[in-house]
């Protein structure tokens, strides 16, 4: 079934299939771990942030309100942040978290879109300077797309979508505006971790399965 608004346990659902695929995907970042320097530890980084989040949101009440979860998400991510990409990812969390704070009771559409839009804008201002080809361009590229398509007056579900497929094409590209990415010849690590936050949002919303993690290369 499509839901077309987030409550409080909604989005509970996605920052829990948020911490899962980045658990099952977690060597697949690793791996393409090179930018900015090659330590191997994005997977296993995002997925420390993403459980010091789900710890935050287990010390609250079953039955707290939107706000209370958002900002139980937004302090979780702060406070288990760990390396480069998990700062980051706090702060793309705390930026879609203030916003959709104040959201009342529901989430729809139209507060995804302007979330991922404060998201991106926080992500930048956290960098002293700011790289292209990297997360920060996937966040900024999906972000877009979702005000686009709020703009154009569609619903959640069609928001989670455009930011998905936008996102997506974004990180194909990341090796065409980082080099060091195109001599590796993989995507960013960080930007690949971003597409799974989407690819929870839309398990979520339409129940979608989580993607699979792709088969380890061959040594």
């Amino acid at each position: 079934m499509v839901v077309t608004s987030l409550d409080a346990g909604g989005l509970r659902g996605v920052m829990s299939s948020f911490r899962d695929v980045l658990l099952t995907h977690r060597e697949t970042l690793n791996l393409l771990n090179v930018y900015p320097v090659p330590d191997g530890d994005t997977g296993s980084n995002m997925a420390a942030t993403l459980g010091s989040v789900i710890a935050e949101l287990d010390e609250i009440s079953a039955e707290s309100g939107l706000d209370a979860v958002a900002g139980a998400i937004a302090h979780g991510s702060l406070m288990g942040a760990r390396g480069n990409s998990g700062v980051i990812l706090s702060q793309v969390l705390r930026g879609l978290m203030g916003v959709l704070a104040g959201a009342g009771v529901v989430v729809d559409g139209r507060m995804v879109a302007g979330g991922m839009a404060a998201a991106s804008t926080a992500a930048y201002e956290a960098v002293g300077r700011p790289v292209e080809g990297t997360i920060l361009t996937v966040v900024r590229e999906a972000s877009e797309a979702a005000v686009e398509a709020a703009d154009a007056g569609v619903d959640l579900l069609a928001v989670a979508e455009a930011a998905r497929e936008a996102g997506g094409r974004s990180l194909e590209r990341t090796p065409e505006l980082l080099p060091v990415l195109a001599e590796a010849g993989v995507v960013d690590a960080g930007g690949y971790g971003f597409i799974l936050f989407l690819d929870a949002l839309l398990t979520e919303v339409d129940g979608r399965p989580l993607p699979e993690a792709p088969e380890p290369p061959a040594k």
